[in-house]
């Protein structure tokens, strides 16, 4: 179809585009496996491709394997959504030695994360916001396989957050009032574990984060460890593998960022220009959220309907011209 189209355009014009196109270049994005990250990294895709010309390639990613791909080798060219709490130290080295950009905030109002309960089990049990209330009424988190023991649904693994679930499960010794930490295997395991309690009204204990559309759809509340935030200890222990002597913290506010290679930022400054410019609020990303579970939409479907739907958000991210070739393409 793409071959037919240039077929019936004059020459002059197609040189331009392809020059253009050269400008920017090949473009590696990476398309991380949970609902937002992918909805961003499929609209980052079309308005590279379609508003820059640029030869836009969706590439699998994850958090750590991809931040550490972009610093040793540069690539793939950009993470749209990096929660770089866990690899503060790393990220800000990369960028620091010239091979890596921050180029803005994906979610402007930063990421949440945190243990949660549902929130109707404090009708009954008010001390449940509390980690002391949740160890003293550890028997209330059946073990799905094991009667003996008590429920916490941990991060997936691979992700970066198993790692400070882990730790915070250690130095809050979880295990001592009979808690066993459940790989849920996935996201969507997870997030069905949470559904499943709230349409059976049973007791759930676990972690979880923000912006989602869990979150949004059902009512949580965030357990208190009664430590406040110990920013330093989290990033120099918590959030690191190995961490022998856990300490107690809520977790900081998390920087969710778009970061780039400094090869890619420099060749394509308008592009990069773009990313620093696109960023969703938790509102939107939410709402946005609760349309792709609601349609079982994936990455690229989301993408089109937000573009679509939305055009008020994502043409201030862009120049009129630029968002004129975008609506053309759709």
């Amino acid at each position: 179809m793409k071959s037919i189209a240039y077929a019936a355009i004059p020459l002059l014009l197609t040189s331009t585009a392809s020059f253009a196109g050269e400008a920017c270049g090949k473009v590696t994005i990476a398309d991380m496996n949970w609902s937002s990250a992918t909805l961003m990294a499929n609209v980052d895709r079309f308005i590279l491709e379609h508003g820059y010309n640029c030869d836009a390639e969706l590439v699998p990613g994850d958090t750590m394997p991809t931040g550490t791909s972009m610093i040793e080798k540069g690539e793939p060219d950009i993470a749209p959504e990096m929660w770089s709490n866990s690899l503060r130290e790393a990220l800000d080295k990369g960028v620091a030695e010239k091979r890596l950009r921050y180029a803005g905030n994906s979610l402007s109002d930063g990421g949440e994360e945190g243990f949660w309960v549902p929130t109707y089990l404090l009708e009954k049990y008010p001390n449940l916001n509390t980690i002391e209330g949740i160890k003293a009424n550890a028997k209330l988190f059946e073990h799905p396989e094991d009667p003996d023991a008590s429920a916490f649904y941990g991060c997936p693994a691979g992700w970066n957050c198993q790692i400070s679930a882990g730790n915070l499960f250690k130095a809050l010794k979880l295990e001592d009032s009979g808690f066993e930490m459940i790989d849920p295997g996935s996201g969507a395991g997870l997030s069905g574990a949470i559904a499943k309690a709230y349409e059976r009204g049973e007791p759930w204990f676990g972690y979880y984060w923000a912006p989602t559309s869990v979150l949004g759809k059902y009512e949580m509340t965030k357990v208190d460890f009664g430590s406040g935030v110990d920013k330093d200890e989290y990033i120099n222990c918590t959030s690191m593998e190995g961490c022998e002597s856990p300490k107690v913290t809520m977790y900081p506010p998390s920087l969710v960022q778009t970061v780039t290679t400094e090869g890619f930022a420099s060749r394509s400054p308008e592009a990069y220009s773009y990313l620093s410019q696109r960023a969703f609020t938790n509102a939107q990303m939410n709402a946005l959220l609760a349309w792709m579970e609601d349609n079982q939409a994936d990455g690229e479907v989301a993408m089109e309907y937000f573009l679509t739907e939305h055009e008020a958000i994502w043409t201030q991210w862009v120049t009129p011209e630029v968002a004129a070739k975008v609506k053309s393409a759709l």
